[in-house]
């Protein structure tokens, strides 16, 4: 009971730093209707490349950065909090998560931005190869794919959701609503690595 309780708890974390009502604009903006047969097919394909690079960061993520790169989680963590901060401070101030470049093709989103960064990006993946480090492969892999089929089922429902919460006029506040909670969440991670510095120091 304790082991799934865990899970779900690590699983609502992640599910905040990937921040489901940011798909949901930029979904609804791209494919205002669910019957495009191209939308399936996006949403699947994100959800599948978010989920290799998050299971494979929980897996070598911390050998990789501890032996090749030379760099403490406590690092990224704090550079992960910075990047998180800047685009809740842009959806606060702007009302938008993400600008589409009208070069992009619809195909090529499936994997820039929406698998990576807005997935799998710098917070989620520091997230997870700290979950992995405090909780173990199995938590960590379980709160993660949770956190995931939740996601992908609210990008499923994102064309249903954007038409509801446009037509109440409501869209932009709630971007912003959730620009100010992502935030809070980057300036706790920064702090935690910055925290994670500060004992290094003094050991």
């Amino acid at each position: 009971m304790d082991e799934l309780l865990s899970i779900g708890i690590n699983a609502l974390y992640l599910l905040a730093l990937i921040n489901p009502i940011s798909k949901v604009s930029i979904l609804t903006a791209l494919m205002p209707e669910k019957e495009d047969p191209r939308f399936r097919s996006l949403t699947n394909r994100s959800s599948f490349v978010a989920v290799c690079i998050l299971f494979g960061a929980m897996i070598v993520g911390d050998f990789l950065l501890r032996s090749v790169f030379r760099v403490d989680l406590y690092s990224l963590r704090l550079a992960g909090g910075v990047v998180v901060f800047w685009v809740g401070l842009n959806a606060l101030r702007r009302g938008v998560f993400f600008e589409n470049d009208a070069h992009t093709g619809i195909a090529d989103m499936a994997l820039v931005p929406l698998a990576c960064p807005m997935i799998a990006g710098p917070a989620t993946i520091a997230a997870c190869i700290g979950l992995r480090v405090q909780y173990g492969v199995f938590n960590s892999t379980m709160s993660m794919l949770l956190a995931l089929a939740l996601n992908h089922v609210i990008m499923l429902l994102s064309p249903f959701i954007g038409r509801m919460l446009n037509r109440s006029h409501i869209l932009s506040a709630l971007i912003r609503i959730t620009g100010l909670i992502v935030m809070t969440i980057g300036t706790q991670m920064a702090l935690d690595g910055l925290a994670g510095w500060l004992k290094a120091q003094q050991l």
